[in-house]
């Protein structure tokens, strides 16, 4: 099926004694959400790093038996859908290299803009597997030779240089969760693409009180930890911990850029329970379903929400139209990542085998159905066909943000424009298309007063809405040439 493709997720922790293999699973496994391809950990007792990394779901990947192998002070974690480089074992993460100590490891949150660039600076164009890979090379080949670092000429924090070299040539989205055998290190990019927060975790060993530090792509996962948020990093900040602490460097300057959160954390990717920008992202989806019944009523029903991401949006619309809520959609739980099927027949299958409609709740109504976006539009035009198969009287179809019109180049897995239906179809063209009996999505004002932002939406990212990219980006000659021409227009007026 085809939608809006998740983000990674990244987790680390630093506290000695404690059993930091079973939190970084826990903390894993409350960012499932934003990954479903591979899984993997990278564990130091201070001597050595051990990493652990598989295919599939964080409970397919780690048991009881393998967690109680990877004893250590601290960890990172990381959850993966692929956007840069292929879905296989060699692309899972965290990516590890051996130099130093006892080596390094890394993972990512994000895509890089640049990845082809930085991959002949590396040497590694014939042979790359992911951007997290190619950092991960550039990072290692900064380090001395062995030979002079056992002499003892060189002393210094070699992880650290390499990271204040590297880190400034890199260019897109990227959150990082870093660690060599002592020390675990966070990293946010300049623009704050995708989110990454710091939290602090109490905890006893053998009487004794001790203060740990966990960071993580979103703050459910400091929950499941028994942290407490203390904030988000901020974008273009460095946050390194090890037993004085966590301290702050800005590697890419002072001088702060636009900050630029990706506006479909909110939208999509973030867990409802998550904060980002000092705000509960289930109040946040709530406000954009109330904010879109107001921009279209329709008489109706039934309101009901596309799970997961649909739901908190529809209890939104049903409270301000006065519709009921219920529910309309069943999903099994248990599908795993929705996939890209070869053909129209197998796409049609893979939208029933994660959704099943409630036939006795729809039938002869009408219905609302609220969903966060259509993208190509195939998985939503099997979602009409399926309810009306199921005997909706009527279905108007509301979608909790702006038409998806431009390709996302800052980890989310988009199809080129001409992929992309609102960017070669009307609004009347896309009903028609879809099948619904009217449609409607959340206007972009709208869209900025339920995320918190001003008009002009500063903080947030919104190119895959608007194409204004706040980064140089790999446009095709097509896309470029639209977005020269949208420039155009808007200067002519």
């Amino acid at each position: 099926m085809e939608g809006v493709k998740e983000a990674c997720g990244v987790f680390g922790v630093y506290a000695p004694g404690a059993f930091v293999s079973q939190l970084t699973f826990d903390g894993l496994f409350a960012l499932q959400h934003r990954g479903q391809e591979s899984a993997g950990m990278a564990v130091s007792d201070g001597e050595t790093v051990m990493v652990l990394k598989d295919m599939g779901l964080v409970t397919s990947v780690f048991d009881e038996r393998g967690l109680s192998s990877l004893q250590g002070d601290l960890a990172i974690g990381h959850t993966r859908y692929s956007t840069t480089g292929p879905s296989t074992w060699h692309s899972a993460q965290p990516v590890y290299r051996p130099s130093g100590k006892a080596g390094f490891a890394l993972g990512h949150n994000g895509n890089l803009t640049n990845t082809e660039s930085l991959a002949v600076e590396a040497g590694m164009l014939g042979a790359l597997t992911s951007d997290s890979d190619v950092v991960a090379e550039l990072l290692a080949q900064r380090f001395p030779d062995e030979s002079k670092a056992l002499s003892g000429k060189v002393e210094a924090d070699h992880l650290l240089d390499a990271l204040c070299e590297v880190l400034p040539r890199l260019e897109g989205a990227f959150s990082f969760a870093l660690m060599d055998c002592d020390r675990l290190i966070g990293v946010r990019d300049p623009h704050g693409f995708r989110p990454l927060c710091l939290g602090r975790l109490d905890y006893n060993v053998d009487g004794e009180a001790r203060t740990g530090w966990v960071i993580a792509s979103e703050s459910p996962a400091l929950d499941i930890c028994g942290a407490q948020l203390v904030r988000e990093i901020e974008p273009g900040e460095m946050v390194l911990i090890d037993a004085s602490g966590p301290r702050s460097s800005w590697p890419f300057g002072e001088e702060a850029k636009d900050a630029c959160l990706c506006v479909f954390e909110f939208v999509y990717f973030a867990r409802p329970d998550s904060r980002l920008r000092n705000r509960e992202v289930y109040a946040i989806r709530r406000k954009m379903g109330e904010l879109l019944a107001g921009q279209q009523p329709v008489e109706a029903d039934l309101v009901i929400g596309v799970p997961d991401s649909g739901v908190t949006a529809a209890e939104g619309y049903a409270a301000a139209s006065g519709i009921a809520f219920g529910q309309g959609l069943i999903k099994n739980r248990y599908i795993g990542r929705t996939f890209i099927a070869p053909t129209q027949e197998a796409r049609a299958l893979g939208v029933r085998r994660k959704l099943n409609p409630l036939r006795a709740s729809i039938a002869g109504k009408r219905l609302v159905v609220v969903d966060d976006s259509i993208v190509r539009g195939t998985t939503t035009r099997q979602l009409v066909k399926m309810l009306k198969e199921a005997g909706a009287a009527e279905i108007h179809l509301r979608i909790s943000s702006p038409p998806f019109s431009w390709p996302c180049f800052y980890g989310i897995d988009t199809p080129s424009r001409d992929e992309l239906l609102a960017a070669q179809l009307s609004l009347e063209e896309m009903n028609a298309n879809i099948g619904s009996d009217s449609l409607e999505f959340l206007s972009l004002a709208n869209l900025m007063e339920s995320v918190g932002a001003d008009p002009e939406g500063h903080g947030i990212c919104r190119a895959c809405l608007t194409g204004d990219y706040p980064t140089e980006v790999p446009l095709s000659l097509k896309d470029r040439s639209a977005v020269l021409e949208r420039e155009l227009v808007a200067s002519k007026h």
